[in-house]
């Protein structure tokens, strides 16, 4: 039976079964290949992606657990009008790899959506589930405090 989506604002019909990981869907099925796969058992935070606005690890979310509109990168910022977060990683050259960044950005987002001035140990502890090889924690830490205080002006 297919399964009804709202994908950063579009509508998909996807016929797959319910155990199908979200990320097969978006990066298979839909083409939508920003959201990465990186350990499979959501303890990287690569696949991140929001349902209503929530940070959900897509590699562990079944079809048939999405509850909501979903958004991925593609979703949150375009090349020609990136989103406050996207204008902080460039300012701040937070991608080193880039690997994790899509994962990155979608937590942070969804903090900022909740927090809109973390201090530095709420940001902590918000991203503390996605992992960067490269080591930007500190670049991370002020891109987010930056776009903070672009999205407060």
């Amino acid at each position: 039976m297919p399964t009804t989506l709202t994908i950063n604002g579009q509508t998909h019909q996807v016929d797959l079964p319910d155990d199908v990981p979200l990320l097969w869907v978006l990066r298979d099925e839909l083409g939508l290949t920003g959201t990465k796969y990186g350990c499979g058992v959501a303890a990287c935070g690569a696949c991140t992606v929001q349902i209503d606005g929530e940070a959900v690890r897509s590699c562990q979310t079944s079809l048939g657990d999405v509850w909501g509109e979903v958004t991925t990168i593609e979703g949150l910022g375009a090349p020609d009008a990136l989103h406050v977060l996207q204008t902080a990683w460039v300012k701040h050259q937070v991608a080193q790899c880039g690997y994790c960044q899509s994962g990155q950005i979608m937590q942070a987002a969804a903090l900022l959506a909740t927090n809109p001035a973390p201090s530095d140990a709420e940001i902590d502890e918000a991203m503390q589930g996605n992992l960067c090889r490269c080591g930007t924690y500190p670049r991370i830490r002020a891109a987010i405090h930056d776009a903070a205080k672009m999205m407060e002006a």
